[in-house]
């Protein structure tokens, strides 16, 4: 698998490449969770969503598909008390229905075959009046891919989509959401935040 073979490296790149989104993401994220919240993330990668609601809620629980990416999330949060680490498969989510008070899913939505059957899945664990919450790396303009898009494809990252904002927004209305609030981490290649409250 692809990101098992970048986990190490992961932040690195990150870091050097698009370090004030990478940190901002997280930062705003967390700004939306409560400290009696039960959180399920899922496609944590390394952590660096993690790192920042961690401190912030009740419960975390940190998933991803790739082993490695976990076992680098733990490095980094595993001193936190109130999270516990988990492979999941982000379109059958092993969780009971209206679970948790927040589902993140972070930079992982434009890489899926069947978005819109992870969507069903945040929303099925998801309580009525909770929130989902999912940062998205976008382009600037819809004109051309990003330099690091077109750099990440050429490592072997598997675009299914890229977006711009608009074209992000339209995705969200598209599926029928209302609810939409919409924040962004700007940068090299911002971090467009799109949080929807549940109504299902």
């Amino acid at each position: 698998m692809f990101w098992d073979k970048v986990a190490g490296v992961y932040d690195f790149f990150e870091n050097t490449y698009n370090k004030d989104v990478y940190f901002n993401t997280g930062r705003i994220v967390a700004e939306y969770i409560s400290e009696d919240d039960t959180v399920l993330e899922c496609a944590c990668g390394t952590g660096a969503i993690t790192v920042s609601v961690a401190p912030k809620c009740k419960r975390l629980i940190a998933t991803d598909m790739s082993s490695r990416m976990l076992r680098e999330c733990k490095k980094k949060c595993g001193g936190f008390g109130n999270v516990s680490f988990k492979k999941a498969d982000i379109t059958a989510l092993k969780c009971k229905d209206s679970s948790f008070d927040a589902v993140i899913a972070g930079n992982v939505i434009h890489l899926l075959d069947d978005p819109y059957a992870a969507l069903r899945e945040f929303e099925r664990v998801c309580k009525s009046g909770g929130k989902i919450i999912i940062p998205t790396y976008i382009n600037k303009s819809n004109a051309n891919s990003s330099k690091a898009s077109k750099l990440l494809e050429l490592l072997g990252v598997d675009f299914k989509r890229e977006f711009d904002l608009f074209s992000y927004k339209a995705f969200f209305e598209g599926a029928g959401y209302e609810e939409i609030e919409y924040d962004l981490a700007d940068g090299k290649m911002p971090c467009a935040i799109a949080v929807i409250t549940n109504r299902k």
